[in-house]
C-alpha cells in the first residue's frame, strides 16, 4: 500500500525548508499549523542530536554487527524461502509459523492468534525488565495477483528484518543490565482490509505499552518522512459496491434488469466525475463478481474501490459523489445497490527525531539510491490509528530497482539489491532501538516532539473543513 501520502510543510531546523504538503490547498489552509510545527522543530535540535547520536559508540556498533550477522547467517535465506512461497492477507500460516519459531529459539514467548486474527502474533523477550518497551512490527502478507500470490512489495523479508533487530537489541539488554523490553507484533494483511490489523490489533490494546514502535518496508530509494501529518497511502475508504438486477434469458433481456450494466456504468460515472475532483484523488476500482453465463442476465454484480485522497476531510467530499455515482448508476438502470464502507486508513504522525537519526543510520550503513530531501509527511505504518498515538519510524533503505507492486520488485527480494537494503534496514532499525533504550534524553526529545505535533492535529482538521467548501448548485 505504498506510497502517496498527506504532508504538511515544515521549515527545518536548520533552515531549509523540506517537502510540502500534499496540496496547494492544504498549504494555504494549514499555514497557521505550518509555522507551529515548524517552532517546534526548531527547538528542537535535530542536526546536532543526529551528529550525537550517529557519532563513535562501540557498544551501538556491536549491536549493529549482531542484526548484520543474523541476517547473513540465518534471515535474509529465511526472507528468500517466505518470498519463494508467498500467501495472502489473513493465511499467512507458513510464513507466521516459520517467524515465531524462530523467535522462541531466541528467547521470546510467542502467541499466535490475537485480536481475533489468527496469524496476527506477539513475541515478548523473556528476559525483559519493564521501560522502556521497545517495540517491532513485522509483515509477511503477499499481494493478490491475477497469476496467483506474489511479494510484490517484499513484505517477505520485513519479518526477518525485524527479528534481526528484535534479537540483536535483546541480547544487548541481557549482556549489559540495561533496563528494557523488546516486543515484536506479527501484523497479517497489510495489503487487505476487511479486517484493518493493525487497527483491530490497536482497538484489542495489543500495542498497549509501547514506547516505540519501528517497522521496514521495500523502497525504490532510501527515504525518510518530513514530520507532521500523514499516512502511507493518503487517507483511504475501502467501499464495495453491490447491484442487485433480475435474471433474464439474454434473447429476452428486456424481462431482467442487468446488474453487470450497472456496475458498467458506475465506473463510467466515475470517469466522468475526474473532471470536478481535485487532481490528487485516487479512485481505483475492481470488478469483483460480473455475472455467471454469458446466457443469462447478471443479477449481482460487485465493485470493489480504494477510494483516496491526501487529507480524509475532502475524502468524504470525494466518496460522497461515488456513493451518489453508485446511486445514479442503479436508478439508470432499474437495479438496486447497496453501498458497504468496509475499511478506512487515516492520518498518522511522522517525526525528525527519529527519522533523521535513521535516515543517518541507513547512509552510514551503506544505502543507495538516497533521497537528499524528507518525503512527505507519513505513519510508520499503513494504518494511521496506530502511528496517531505512538512514535515511531519506517526504515526504507532502498531495496528494488522496479515499483512497488510488481514483478519484478518480487525478483529483486531475492538478488543483492533486495538483500543490500535489508540488511541496512536490519542495522539501522538497530542502532535506532539502542539509542532509544540507552538515552533517556532522547526519549524525552521524542516524546516532546511528537505530543506536540499530535496536539495540532484538530486544529489542522478544522482548517481544512473551513477551505474545502461545497458549491451551491441553484436553479436559476
Amino acid at each position: 500500500m505504498r506510497r502517496i501520502t498527506a504532508a504538511v510543510l515544515l521549515v527545518a531546523a536548520w533552515g531549509g525548508a523540506v517537502r510540502a504538503q500534499e496540496t496547494p490547498t492544504e498549504r494555504e489552509a494549514a499555514r497557521g499549523v505550518i509555522r507551529k510545527i515548524a517552532e517546534l522543530e526548531a527547538s528542537l535540535g535535530v542536526p546536532d542530536l543526529v551528529a550525537k547520536l550517529t557519532g563513535p559508540n562501540a557498544a551501538r556498533d556491536e549491536v549493529a554487527a549482531r542484526a548484520r550477522q543474523l541476517m547473513d547467517t540465518e534471515l535474509l535465506a529465511m526472507g528468500d524461502d517466505i518470498t519463494r512461497h508467498p500467501e495472502v492477507g489473513f493465511v499467512e500460516e507458513r510464513s507466521v509459523k516459520i517467524l515465531g519459531d524462530w523467535l522462541r529459539a531466541h528467547d521470546f514467548d510467542v502467541q499466535i492468534g490475537v485480536a481475533s486474527l489468527k496469524t496476527a502474533f506477539v513475541a515478548r523477550w523473556k528476559g525483559g525488565r519493564g521501560s522502556p518497551n521497545l517495540g517491532v512490527i513485522v509483515e509477511y502478507d503477499a499481494l493478490r495477483g491475477t497469476q496467483g500470490a506474489f511479494h510484490g512489495d517484499q513484505h517477505s523479508t520485513q519479518g526477518p528484518i525485524g527479528l534481526a533487530a528484535a534479537v540483536a537489541m535483546a541480547e544487548y539488554l541481557g549482556k549489559s543490565g540495561q533496563p528494557g523490553s523488546v516486543t515484536v507484533y506479527g501484523t497479517p494483511g497489510e495489503e487487505m482490509m476487511p479486517p484493518n490489523a493493525k487497527t483491530d490489533m490497536h482497538l484489542a490494546g495489543i500495542f498497549r505499552g509501547a514506547d516505540i514502535l519501528l517497522r521496514s518496508h521495500s523502497s525504490t530509494a532510501t527515504t525518510r518522512p518530513a514530520a507532521g501529518f500523514g499516512t502511507c497511502c493518503m487517507n483511504i475508504n475501502g467501499t464495495k459496491y453491490t447491484f442487485y438486477g433480475a435474471p433474464a434469458h439474454q434473447l429476452t433481456s428486456w424481462n431482467g434488469r442487468n446488474a453487470l450494466t450497472a456496475v458498467i456504468e458506475l465506473f463510467n460515472h466515475i470517469d466522468g466525475l475526474r473532471s470536478n475532483l481535485r487532481p490528487e484523488t485516487r479512485i481505483q476500482g475492481v470488478i469483483v463478481e460480473g455475472g455467471a453465463a454469458p446466457n443469462v442476465v447478471p443479477d449481482k454484480t460487485v465493485a470493489d474501490f480504494y477510494i483516496r485522497y491526501p487529507d480524509a476531510v475532502y475524502l468524504e467530499q470525494v466518496t460522497e459523489m461515488v456513493d451518489n455515482a453508485a446511486r445514479a448508476a442503479a436508478l439508470a438502470t432499474g437495479t438496486r445497490v447497496v453501498i458497504d464502507h468496509y475499511g478506512k486508513a487515516r492520518d498518522g504522525i511522522a517525526v525528525s527525531t527519529l527519522a533523521e537519526v535513521g535516515f543517518a543510520y541507513m547512509k552510514k550503513y551503506g544505502a543507495t539510491g538516497i533521497a537528499p530531501e524528507p518525503g512527505k509527511p507519513q505513519g510508520y505504518e499503513e494504518t494511521g490509528s496506530v502511528s496517531s498515538d505512538i512514535p515511531g519510524l519506517g526504515f526504507s533503505a532502498k531495496s528494488s530497482n522496479a515499483p512497488n507492486h510488481t514483478y519484478e520488485m518480487e525478483a529483486d527480494a531475492l538478488t543483492a539489491v533486495g538483500h543490500a537494503g535489508f540488511v541496512t534496514d536490519a542495522q539501522a532499525m538497530a542502532s535506532v532501538l539502542y539509542d532509544f533504550a540507552t538515552r533517556p534524553e532522547y526519549r524525552t526529545l521524542v516524546k516532546k516532539e511528537f505530543d506536540g505535533i499530535k496536539a495540532l492535529f484538530a486544529e489542522y482538521q478544522e482548517a481544512l473543513r473551513a477551505t474545502y467548501v461545497m458549491p451551491k448548485v441553484t436553479v436559476p
